[in-house]
């Protein structure tokens, strides 16, 4: 399945029931792409995005970052100049459990983004936190090299083939 392949998460559930994990967490799509997905890459971050920037500007070969930001909104995590930068270097989306702003620059790019809202407050940019480790957003384990699919109905992740990134 290429990224520009239709799907529906829906599908994907009924045809592989307990093999894979539906994320419960509700999630804002934002974004051109209202499907995406790719494998998984993550960052672990609380109100700073310097490691997320940094990602942004490596190429993405068609990947999903997903970042745990704590389900914080008290700062964006991502940003317009940082999505686009994702969306330029060929990432196929991001899901953050944490904040974003600019929706209005977002909405405009091609990428898949969900996010569980927005707040217009810049967060820090030192660099703190972790990357490429498992991250679990509530009910969901989101382990590097994974497969994960998004679109309006929600998240899938398919760990049955992780393969190294």
């Amino acid at each position: 399945m290429t990224n520009r392949e239709i799907f529906y998460t829906s599908d994907i559930y009924d045809d592989l029931e307990e093999e894979v994990a539906s994320l419960d967490l509700q999630l804002q799509s934002l974004g051109q792409h209202r499907q995406f997905h790719g494998r998984i890459r993550t960052v672990k971050c609380l109100h700073d995005n310097g490691l997320v920037k940094a990602i942004a500007d490596e190429p993405g070969n068609g990947q999903v970052l997903v970042v745990d930001g704590g389900g914080s909104l008290h700062t964006a995590l991502m940003g317009g100049n940082v999505a686009k930068a994702f969306a330029d270097n060929g990432w196929a989306g991001v899901i953050i459990h944490g904040a974003v702003r600019d929706r209005h620059e977002i909405e405009e790019l091609p990428l898949g983004v969900k996010a569980l809202g927005s707040n217009p407050r810049k967060s820090a940019k030192n660099n703190i936190g972790i990357r490429d480790i498992p991250v679990a957003l509530h009910n969901v384990e989101f382990v590097p090299g994974a497969m994960v699919y998004a679109d309006e109905d929600g998240v899938i992740v398919d760990a049955r083939d992780i393969q190294d990134i």
